[in-house]
């Protein structure tokens, strides 16, 4: 089996990890990584098509990091005649994966609104198509004032009517830099 995507240590695994990673059918009793199974169950129901959302002019892929993160931007489901778009935390990062204005965290909101709007935008739906969003603040009692305002003034600017389902939660973000990090989920009805 390629290595590709194991960024983990075998000489270095714990007693606890090796049994677990055992268990899940992962490792061989030689410690090694073993090739992956399709589950039973998919073989008579398949899972439901998932197609990754990228927008790389606005903001890379979280694989493309230095330090590659395994997730996807975006997830589109399309169920039935619905559209369902699952909106990973985004953040005030670049199209190099980088974080744009470190220290500025009004500035870092707006990015991340952008980062959002693009990514929703891909898939041909708009903020009036997003129904839930969960907002992670480094500093929910320093940075909460301003985010709430910010927040209104875009959805406000953006005549929402009604407003996402949203979740405020103070959090510890993946890079230093970061002050500000949204996830959202959107659903529109295709034509």
């Amino acid at each position: 089996m390629s290595n590709k995507g194991n960024l983990i240590d075998l000489s270095k695994l714990s007693r606890g990890e090796a049994m677990e990673m055992k268990k899940l059918g992962i490792l061989s009793d030689e410690n090694t990584i073993l090739e992956s199974a399709y589950p039973e169950i998919h073989k008579e129901r398949p899972p439901v098509e998932k197609f990754d959302v990228q927008v790389p002019q606005v903001l890379n892929n979280a694989f493309d990091y230095q330090k590659p993160s395994s997730f996807s931007r975006a997830l589109r489901l399309d169920l039935g005649e619905y559209r369902v778009l699952l909106i990973s935390g985004t953040a005030s990062m670049n199209e190099d994966g980088k974080p744009e204005h470190a220290g500025d965290f009004r500035a870092q909101l707006w990015r991340t609104y952008r980062n959002i709007t693009s990514l929703l935008s891909e898939e041909g739906m708009s903020w009036h198509d997003v129904v839930r969003t969960t907002n992670y603040l480094r500093d929910i009692e320093r940075d909460y004032g301003e985010f709430n305002k910010i927040r209104t003034t875009f959805f406000t600017w953006l005549k929402l009517d009604p407003l996402p389902a949203s979740t405020g939660i103070q959090a510890r973000l993946c890079w230093d830099p970061l002050l500000v990090e949204i996830e959202a989920y959107a659903i529109c009805k295709i034509n």
